[in-house]
């Protein structure tokens, strides 16, 4: 888990460059977007929180532990930072040279066999399982759609990773990319407001059909927003 603060470069940015008129300002470089249920509409329905974890999760070793996992009757949710995830096969982008912190292994393998790959396919991290919380006892497991949410985006993911037992709040190359976060493993991600929906008992396969996942993850959030 990596959460690595942008604040001293971005502030040392905004000293040497003028500053754009505020209809120049996007919050996000464009993105194209995926299906069709908003973001708001989503989030709606995750305001309040069931915990169904024993205590909180940290967002990295030094912050509290103040992070539910809450259950509704369709989906298990969590509210976090966003560490970014360059695990699994090499590539061009996600290696031991642009992450000091990589390991060429994911916990769940594509159809093929091989590792899967961070820098091309969404996918979200989950704590290993523990006396805090564990992902199988509410029909979360490897394959298992997200909707993942960060500001007006919404981004379908499969569950590819498991992480450190105590941490929350990581997901792949892929998938922060998409959402318009930084994905450089060294200092990308972002400190808060990325919101994670695991669809209970669903499933993707092959893991790595991310069109598949879309399309599972476009039915089930529409029926989780009309509370089915």
């Amino acid at each position: 888990m990596r959460v690595q603060s942008l604040t001293l470069a971005v502030a040392g940015v905004a000293l040497l460059a003028p500053a754009p008129s505020p209809a120049a300002r996007p919050s996000l470089p464009a993105v194209a977007r995926e299906g069709n249920v908003r973001a708001a509409d989503l989030l709606a329905k995750v305001r309040d929180c069931v915990a169904v974890s024993k205590g909180g999760y940290r967002t990295d070793n030094s912050a509290r532990a103040e992070i539910p996992v809450c259950g509704t009757r369709g989906a298990v949710f969590w509210k976090a930072d966003m560490d970014i995830d360059c695990d699994g096969r090499p590539g061009l982008l996600c290696n031991e040279r642009t992450d000091p912190f990589f390991s060429g292994t994911t916990a769940y393998r594509q159809s093929d066999g091989r590792y899967l790959s961070a820098e091309t396919l969404p996918y979200v991290v989950v704590p290993a399982p523990s006396d805090i919380w564990d992902h199988r006892a509410h029909g979360i497991r490897g394959g298992s759609v997200v909707a993942v949410i960060y500001q007006d985006r919404v981004q379908y993911a499969v569950v590819g990773d498991t992480g450190p037992h105590a941490i929350i709040g990581e997901a792949s190359y892929a998938t922060a990319k998409a959402l318009g976060i930084r994905p450089d493993p060294r200092v990308g991600g972002t400190p808060s407001g990325v919101t994670y929906i695991a669809f209970k008992d669903s499933r993707v396969s092959p893991i790595e059909d991310h069109a598949a996942a879309v399309t599972v993850g476009e039915r089930l959030a529409r029926q989780f927003v009309r509370g089915r």
